[in-house]
């Protein structure tokens, strides 16, 4: 008994991606047949573009990325293990937490450059067309 838990272990690296994929094919393949009964039923062009539409956008709506946000998240974790490498594990894992911690720097800057939002977007072309 105790020879199938080595050969368990190595199958559920292959069986747990196997049924994911399975999954997501079912989901689509339902997703694409509903699609095509609700389009029998429609007379309507853009009733059926409105329809494909809404069924390819998803369940959430497209945000823009907020580089502050993750940056800050980011930069934290970052601290967290560095001071997890002063006090427990050693220099190898100050240099990690020093090197995720600069990522949350980099994000954060990057978040003050790259504007996410429209009215900061506007902001910045009528600062840039100031000068």
């Amino acid at each position: 008994m105790k020879e199938f838990i080595p050969i368990l272990g190595m199958l559920t690296g292959i069986i747990i991606p196997i049924s994911v994929f399975v999954w997501l094919y079912l989901a689509d393949k339902n997703k694409h047949e509903t699609m095509i009964e609700m389009a029998k039923n429609i007379d309507d062009p853009e009733e059926i573009k409105e329809l494909i539409r809404a069924l390819n956008s998803g369940d959430k709506p497209q945000k823009p990325i907020d580089y502050r946000r993750t940056g800050v998240t980011t930069l934290f974790v970052g601290i967290g293990l560095f001071l997890f490498g002063v006090f427990f594990l050693g220099d190898v894992l100050m240099g990690v937490g020093a090197l995720v911690a600069t990522i949350g720097i980099g994000q954060i800057i990057a978040g003050y450059l790259y504007p996410r939002e429209s009215e900061e977007i506007s902001e910045a072309v009528e600062d840039f067309e100031k000068r």
